[in-house]
């Protein structure tokens, strides 16, 4: 009997509501390793997670057990749940609704997880909105204005 192989690099980003720049240094190292911790019992493959005030970026080697809308659902819930449980931030957290996902071959994971992994320099030339409106154009992907993230930079 044949067996299922498939090798698929999943990035996805996301953003707190209301754009709010409240993850701050002093629990965001252990926010992405929660994180790595729910594609892990997910039984998803973790590659890089990382972020930088406003919005956090995943990227993992999907396992195709589980769509990504399912995926992203739990990482979201659960993150969220864990922040407010453990009162990171002052008030009600929330992430906003919608995420962008992208697919990368295996030869450019190294340079998405650098990207990842450099989040806080990267920020210091370039705005959220500018990077997420990027990697839209970049993957040709067609959107309406009114329905990307709040961006109140």
């Amino acid at each position: 009997m044949a067996n299922t192989y498939t090798q698929i690099n999943i990035h996805v980003v996301f953003a707190v509501k209301g754009r709010e720049n409240i993850l701050q240094e002093r629990f965001t190292l252990r926010l992405f390793e929660y994180l790595s911790g729910i594609l892990v019992n997910m039984k998803q493959y973790p590659l890089a997670v990382g972020g930088h005030r406003n919005h956090v970026h995943v990227f993992f080697e999907l396992n195709p057990v589980s769509s990504l809308a399912d995926i992203m659902e739990k990482l979201k819930a659960n993150s969220s749940k864990w922040i407010n449980d453990n009162k990171f931030v002052m008030g009600h957290f929330e992430w906003q609704r919608g995420y962008g996902g992208f697919s990368y071959s295996k030869s450019q994971r190294d340079g998405v997880i650098k990207y990842i992994v450099e989040q806080k320099k990267h920020h210091e030339q370039r705005t959220f909105k500018d990077e997420y409106m990027k990697m839209l154009n970049d993957f040709d992907i067609r959107f309406e204005n009114q329905y990307l993230f709040d961006f109140s930079e």
